[in-house]
Parts: C-alpha cells; structure tokens; sequence
C-alpha cells in the first residue's frame, strides 16, 4: 500500500528505521529546512544515531510496538500514531500524550518496518 500512496514518505535506510521515520516526520512538521534531504536520506544518519543514543534503542530490523513506546516515552512534544492501514480502525498504537503534533506511521507487514504517513486525510479519501 505504501508503494501505492503519495502521502506515504518511504524509508531509505540500512537500519534503524523507526530513528530514520522519527527523523523525517518531526523535521517536516518542524519544517526543518533539512526535510528534503533527510527525505531523500541525505545527511540523515548522524541525526538518527544521537536518537538511538538517547534513548539506548539501535534496530537493525524491525521494530515492534514495545519500541515504539520506548520512542514515544522519549518525544513527548509528539503523538505517534502507528496504523496497519489508512482507515482509523487500523489504528494499532496512539501514544498517551496530549499534542496537537501527531507522527502518522503505516506498518508496513511485507517489508516489517514503517513509513510517515504524512498527510493522513488526503490518503483514506
């Protein structure tokens, strides 16, 4: 589905992909100048290892919900919301922190990591 969808910002790593979406997604709602880059995996891997470092999780495979948490014990300012497909009844994880800043992520079941969803409305028109 993520190869299908505009919205859906693919991840262009080696690992760490969760630290890679996490990167990308506050960047764009930031608007990080560096998005693009980071988008395009430029420049992205030193930021996303001070990430794994701060929070002493390094993945070089895929994550679970358990990750996640860990992640979003650490980015409070941040909701992160993890679907399993984009309608709201896929929804398999909503962080339980009161943001109006939310990270949209599709677990993608065939590659076993996620994506930025990032505009969730225009992808369940």
């Amino acid at each position: 589905m993520a190869h299908l969808k505009k919205n859906i910002v693919k991840v262009k790593a080696e690992d760490n992909f969760l630290a890679n979406d996490l990167v990308k997604a506050i960047s764009r709602l930031e608007k990080d100048p560096k998005y693009n880059s980071y988008r395009r995996g430029c420049r992205i891997r030193p930021v996303v290892r001070i990430v794994c470092e701060t929070i002493s999780v390094y993945l070089s495979n895929e994550a679970g919900i358990p990750e996640i948490y860990r992640y979003q014990k650490r980015f409070r300012d941040y909701k992160m919301v993890v679907y399993l497909a984009l309608s709201c009844e896929d929804m398999v994880f909503e962080g339980q922190v009161d943001s109006s800043k939310r990270i949209n992520l599709l677990y993608d079941g065939v590659e076993k990591h996620y994506h930025v969803i990032a505009n969730l409305t225009a992808n369940t028109a």
